[in-house]
Order: structure tokens, then sequence, then C-alpha cells
């Protein structure tokens, strides 16, 4: 391990609920992920969700080699009828990008009001 060495890295944690269970569950275990790995996203490492079934909430964490591989994941899923169902189906809470991006990136998720960090410190 290296000690306060930025890997170029970059985390996304997604909050969101939803309303039925049964059909979130079934969606990301039988649709979603399925779809996410199809994409080929090479610098994709994580795309995990943990599910609180009693509050119907859900994280979450994608991460990627770099702020290339969000936006090539982004750019294939962005309007696909899995990505359209996954807005039917939750309530976006909250969005935290962890690491850097560009500005341009800023710009295009402006909308969903993500809160940004930079990397400072750490090992890795």
């Amino acid at each position: 391990m290296e000690l306060h060495k930025d890997s170029g890295s970059l985390r996304v944690i997604i909050d969101v609920s939803y309303t039925s269970s049964d059909e979130f569950i079934d969606f990301i275990e039988n649709e979603q992920c399925q779809f996410i790995e199809s994409l080929g996203v090479e610098g994709l490492k994580k795309f995990e969700w943990y599910v609180d079934e009693e509050t119907n909430t859900a994280t979450l964490v994608e991460e990627f080699d770099n702020a290339e591989s969000f936006k090539e994941i982004a750019t294939k899923a962005i309007g696909t009828p899995v990505n359209l169902k996954f807005r039917e189906i939750t309530t976006f809470e909250n969005m935290t990008i962890l690491g850097d991006v560009s500005d341009e990136m800023k710009e295009n998720l402006a909308a969903m009001g993500p809160k940004f960090r930079t990397y400072k410190a750490g090992l890795n």
C-alpha cells in the first residue's frame, strides 16, 4: 500500500427509495446487473447494491478505474429501457461522487444534484 497516492479511481454512491420491494429486488437481481455487465465497461470494478427492505431504501456503490470509465457506462446506459425502468420504479435520493471528474461531467450531472469529493489523503 502507498501513503497519500491518488490512484485515480472513482466511486459513485447513489441512494434511492422504492415502493415495491419485490419489484425492486427482482429488477436489480434479474435485469439491471446483467445489463450493466453486458455493457462491457472494462474499467468498472464494482456495481453493488445494499438494500434495507424494512425502509424500502437502497444504496448502489459503483467503483471505476477512472472517470473515463464512469463516463463510458453513463453514456451507454442512459436512455436505455433498463435505465428508464430504473427511473420509474425508484426515487432518486442522493448521489455522491468520490474522485476527480471533469467540469463537463459535473455539468452533465448537475440535474441530479450530486455531491463531489476529491481525494486528499489515505492508503491504497
